[in-house]
């Protein structure tokens, strides 16, 4: 007797909880956009931290992020060679011309929305703004991939073949941080699978309607490499070049990818 092994998959959603997931994902947004906002040169990033804490407590959700294994913040907000996973301080102030990214998580009755952008305090130099532009380019090209009958890879593949593409427009290579990547996102913030940010297409689980991912490119102007810093969090880039990352929550649907944490 034969016996067929079942092909895995992406975990899915039912179109309902999609719905809860873009609720929670609303209020991700909202809390981006006001931390965007305040986000001036004098402004600590322990002020944008309770900036986004009061905007998802005041929507009747609760941050993703506080409390996650000792995790001190509502955000994560990572300035110039911070990557990812910087604890917001009152001795972190902003400067002009710093270029930030805030990474910001929320729980609505069970389920999470998870998403990060980078922007400049005030005007940034062309190199940072590139380096920003080709993360959100990696990162639309991760979600264009998110169809039914695609596997993961095909994302990371997607999101690599971007970097190549944008750094041959731009005339510099980006760093594809090594090490960090995306994941299963539902009931749970983080799930698997681990979404790597390149690859080689047509492996892993298949993506069917329904699946979930947090997809989020890193990028620098220089190396891939890091290094994390004493407080056990902080990630920044070993040679000190500056960082961007850009991160969505996002849906397979027979219509198309559904960005869940639409700004």
């Amino acid at each position: 007797m034969r016996i067929r092994r079942r092909r895995k998959v992406v975990p899915f959603r039912s179109a309902g909880e999609l719905d809860a997931m873009a609720a929670a994902g609303a209020i991700v947004a909202a809390a981006l956009i006001a931390t965007r906002e305040a986000a001036k040169p004098g402004v600590s990033t322990l002020e944008l931290d309770a900036i986004a804490e009061e905007v998802i407590r005041s929507a009747g959700a609760v941050p993703s992020f506080k409390g996650y294994h000792g995790f001190t913040g509502t955000i994560c907000s990572s300035v110039n060679d911070r990557v990812v996973h910087g604890i917001p301080s009152a001795k972190d102030i902003l400067a002009e011309g710093d270029l930030v990214s805030i990474d910001c998580g929320a729980i609505l009755e069970g389920w999470h929305g998870d998403s990060a952008w980078t922007f400049g305090v005030g005007a940034l130099t062309a190199a940072d703004e590139g380096l920003s532009e080709a993360t959100r380019l990696s990162l639309d090209a991760g979600i264009a991939a998110m169809l039914p009958g695609n596997r993961l890879t095909d994302v990371s593949y997607a999101i690599g073949q971007a970097t190549r593409a944008v750094s041959a427009q731009h005339g510099r290579a980006y760093g594809i941080v090594d090490g960090y990547g995306g994941h299963g996102i539902g009931r749970e913030m983080h799930m698997k699978p681990y979404l790597a940010n390149d690859g080689r297409p047509g492996d892993g689980p298949h993506l069917v309607v329904g699946s979930t991912l947090a997809i989020e490119p890193m990028l620098t102007l220089g190396t891939d490499e890091t290094i994390v810093l004493d407080d056990g969090w902080t990630v920044i880039t070993a040679d000190g070049s500056r960082a961007a990352h850009w991160e969505h929550t996002v849906a397979v649907t027979d219509d198309g990818p559904r960005i869940l944490t639409a700004r």
